[in-house]
């Protein structure tokens, strides 16, 4: 029986992908920890305040109710038509994305849903929305 002379090499580990990583994530940090120095050697001084708050606050949605008789309140107030838009767009002046809720007696001509919503659409009132109810028994798909 023949004896083997020869030695076999041992298997190695490639360490190239292992030594690339660690590369990166060095420069990774030397780079990151330059861009702290060099926002510490900024001389700023920050302005105080005693309180930070918006300027303004979102005003709630503007509540539109139009009655069977085809009285229309605005928040509560009894407004003609054209009240309602001169006051609509005075507060649309104020805030810009305001919101308006219509929301109409189930009774009532829907002539006088369409003029409420003409006066919003003349005060350019762009989130405008029409309240309902669902009927008993119904289900919503989409």
């Amino acid at each position: 029986m023949p004896l083997k002379t020869q030695h076999d090499e041992q298997p190695q580990i490639n360490l190239t992908s292992m030594i690339d990583v660690v590369f990166l994530l060095i420069v990774f940090f030397m780079v990151a920890t330059k861009f702290t120095e060099l926002e510490r050697d900024i001389e700023l001084q920050l302005p105080e305040v005693a309180q930070a708050s918006t300027l303004t606050a979102k005003p709630d949605a503007r509540q539109v109710v139009v009655l069977s008789s085809g009285q229309i309140t605005l928040d509560g107030e009894e407004v003609q038509p054209e009240q309602l838009t001169r006051q609509l767009a005075a507060a649309r002046e104020e805030y810009a994305a305001l919101a308006v809720v219509i929301r109409g007696d189930g009774s009532c001509e829907y002539r006088y849903i369409a003029q409420a919503m003409a006066a919003c659409k003349e005060a350019r009132i762009t989130q405008l929305n029409v309240s309902v109810r669902l009927a008993a028994g119904t289900t919503t798909t989409r």
